[in-house]
């Protein structure tokens, strides 16, 4: 529930270039149980803000919380400034900061000469301070022009609030276009769009009404296409589009009518605004365009340079051998050798094939060439990895700190901007990066960016798994170019020779499907059930895998789809009634039609780099107080208020995608024909290769030996390799 606190600004704490202040409030009055006890006493506040001022009052409206870090604060969510109205208060207010000019004695003389009225007076008419005595002229318009800047900040908010914005963007927008901003927002809501961090087209659109921007207007169309173009990248992968695909997706996404004469014109007019690229009847978003370009720049430079000399590699390497006590492969043994020699490096292969082991080789390797502190080799080797499970795998196997490429780079949620980029370079020599093919070519080039010159790299991936679920092909796109120095493994390590899991995955990699699917083994089990009963099923293999005393950590069920009966939605519901069933003596709290429950697997949806959590991280609620949720990933414990449900599900069935960077000891998946549209090769390698020692897999074996067939969606549409192998940089 919203309350109030009204008080005076006593200290600025931290304050950001967007707005995020924590400070003092010195507070008068509250309507809020909690901070009664406060009054007359200075209180700790967060929140966004235009301006604020010393010893200046102000009303908060918000909530109290308890943060983890920092303890119990006052979180504001608007508020509003109180102008001085008596006497004292008008004097100490023309005498603050605020007028530098002006004395106590001159803030004594304009509001006994004006009256309580003197601050409205001065707005409409600098003139009036001329009645006050020694008052000159210049000094009067002074007065006013600092009187009506110090008010406009405030006014402005509230003019973007009242439009439809929250605080948080009406700040955004205010600190970008300043006395602009009321001009930008009558002559083209739009343009927000482009340069302003999360104001979307559709955020714009549900605010027209309060415009005079028709549906037809070119600049709404200009916007919708872009929009639309976005929208059908992310839904394809591609990185362009051919001109049939845009007019498709307009239809799609909207109900606009636009002939393809028009369309072309306001595709000119887009690329003439260098909103889009067009070259050979491929129409790109400029971000697209440059981001490949970019990676294929870095990528030229780097594979273009002299190999490192290294003195007695080879015995380096035997050396290696007997630390870990194992006989490296010969594929393994070229594989650590380049990547310490090569600039730039990508190893591949699939699951069984020795990655992890290769990893661990290397970065041993680098510490005995380096000769590095351990301190200062943590600044200069690192590891990475797309998401928080991948990193923590990473770190696990290699006994070093391995960190999610968003945390590294600096990722500020709230400006969408990484704190490591072009203007500030990492210190890392030597970057390793697991599980490549998950990255897009958005944060590939934010990860170009940040990196000097001199660095060597090496990137490890499985490129027959997943593409990543933003635009681009990276890793796939940088080996058939053939300009990287590339190892494929091929000789599997990873199971026994009793292991059917690997097998399969061959299998289902090459196309060669044999009828052993169908048979149980030590690891491995398909129970075929029609759509109707395979619920059932997958409850009651994890009914079995309750009673054999798995943890719920190690037990994981994958499916291809959020919707319907068998859809991911419906499976949790009835898992979480299987692995963690109402009781008295656990907290429970709603969101719509979802209970989480103490005790409940939740599954992380968002990066939250501020609180170390970020998307696909797994963990468990561990205490639910009221409707505050507090999740434990690892040791690191989350709390979520309901306007943070969105950034979290629960995990006892999650997707693929999702899945994507993490093992698991036991893989449930679902196999039916409602699935179909999304059965295809890649998705279905991708769900195998998650289970580490026991896969099941639950329905219709015709469903499945047609997946494997099935390539997927198209090839997506991507420039990078084009780039690469033309000889244009």
């Amino acid at each position: 529930m919203e309350t109030y606190i009204k008080g005076t600004f006593k200290r600025n704490i931290f304050s950001s270039n967007d707005g995020f202040t924590v400070g003092l409030i010195k507070i008068k009055d509250t309507d809020d149980q909690d901070l009664i006890e406060y009054k007359g006493k200075q209180f700790t506040f967060t929140g966004l803000f235009a301006d604020l001022n010393i010893d200046e009052d102000y009303v908060f409206y918000g909530e109290v919380i308890d943060n983890p870090k920092y303890g119990i604060q006052y979180k504001v969510s608007r508020y509003e400034k109180i102008m001085p109205e008596d006497k004292d208060g008008l004097v100490i207010f023309l005498s603050s900061d605020i007028f530098p000019k002006v004395g106590e004695k001159t803030a004594l003389n304009i509001v006994e000469t004006l009256g309580d009225n003197c601050l409205n007076l001065i707005l409409n008419d600098y003139e009036c301070l001329l009645k006050v005595p020694k008052m000159t002229d210049k000094k009067a318009m002074d007065i006013q022009s600092r009187l009506i800047k110090y008010n406009e900040s405030y006014e402005m908010v509230v003019y973007l609030t009242n439009f439809g914005f929250s605080m948080k963007d009406s700040l955004k927008i205010y600190n970008h276009y300043l006395e602009d901003t009321i001009r930008v927002i009558e002559n083209n809501p739009y343009e927000l769009i482009d340069t302003i961090d999360g104001i979307t087209f559709t955020k714009i659109d549900a605010l027209r009404n309060k415009t005079n921007i028709q549906k037809d207007d070119e600049r709404r169309i200009l916007a919708l296409i872009i929009y639309v173009i976005k929208m059908a990248c992310f839904t394809t992968g591609d990185t362009y589009l051919e001109l049939n695909t845009i007019n498709n997706a307009i239809k799609n996404f909207s109900d606009e009518q636009i002939s393809e004469e028009k369309l072309n014109y306001y595709l000119l007019e887009l690329n003439g605004l260098g909103k889009i690229i067009i070259e050979d009847n491929k129409f790109m978003l400029s971000e697209y365009y440059k981001d490949e370009l970019y990676v294929a720049s870095c990528v030229y430079d780097l594979s273009n340079k002299d190999d490192a000399i290294i003195n007695d590699i080879d015995l380096k390497i035997e050396k290696l051998e007997n630390f870990f006590d194992i006989t490296y492969n010969e594929e393994q043994k070229r594989a650590i050798k380049q990547s310490i020699i090569k600039n730039f490096s990508i190893i591949t292969g699939g699951p069984g094939t020795g990655k992890t082991t290769i990893i661990k080789g290397i970065t041993q390797a680098y510490k005995m060439i380096s000769g590095y502190s351990y301190d200062k080799l943590q600044e200069r080797m690192v590891l990475l990895a797309p998401t928080g499970r991948a990193a923590k795998r990473m770190s696990e196997a290699c006994i070093y700190p391995a960190s999610t490429i968003h945390r590294y780079l600096r990722w500020n949620k709230e400006t969408g901007e990484f704190g490591y980029n072009e203007r500030n370079k990492v210190k890392a020599e030597f970057i390793i990066v697991d599980e490549t093919s998950m990255i897009d070519i958005d944060l590939m080039a934010s990860l170009f960016k940040a990196l000097p010159k001199n660095v060597k790299l090496v990137f490890i991936g499985d490129y027959n798994q997943l593409e990543s679920v933003g635009p681009g092909k990276v890793l796939k796109d940088l080996i058939e170019s053939e300009m990287i120095n590339t190892i494929f493994l091929k000789e599997i390590y990873r199971q026994d020779q009793n292991s059917y899991i690997t097998e399969l995955a061959y299998e289902v990699n090459n196309g060669e499907l044999t009828e052993s699917f169908l048979e149980k083994k030590d690891d491995y089990n398909f129970i075929k059930c029609d759509s109707n009963d395979v619920l059932k099923a997958c409850a009651d293999v994890c009914k079995m895998a309750v009673k054999k005393g798995y943890d719920l950590k190690n037990v994981q069920v994958l499916a291809p789809m959020y919707k319907g009966i068998n859809g991911i939605d419906n499976l949790n519901k009835v898992l979480q009634k299987i692995f963690n069933p109402k009781s008295d003596d656990k907290n429970e709290t709603y969101d719509a039609d979802v209970t989480y429950r103490e005790g409940d697997k939740i599954l992380q949806l968002e990066n939250m780099p501020d609180d170390n959590v970020f998307n696909g991280d797994i963990g468990f609620i561990e205490k639910i107080s009221g409707t505050e949720i507090t999740i434990n990933f690892d040791g690191n414990k989350v709390k979520y208020k309901p306007k943070d449900y969105k950034a979290i599900k629960h995990g006892y069935a999650i997707s693929v995608h999702k899945a994507q960077g993490s093992e698991f000891e036991i893989v449930i998946m679902p196999i039916i024909k409602e699935y179909r549209i999304m059965l295809y090769k890649k998705l279905v390698y991708t769900a195998i290769t998650r289970a580490k020692r026991s896969l099941i897999l639950v329905g219709d074996p015709e469903c499945f030996s047609k997946a494997i067939y099935n390539q997927g969606n198209k090839e997506r549409n991507t420039n990078l390799k084009k780039i690469l192998t033309s000889n244009i940089l």
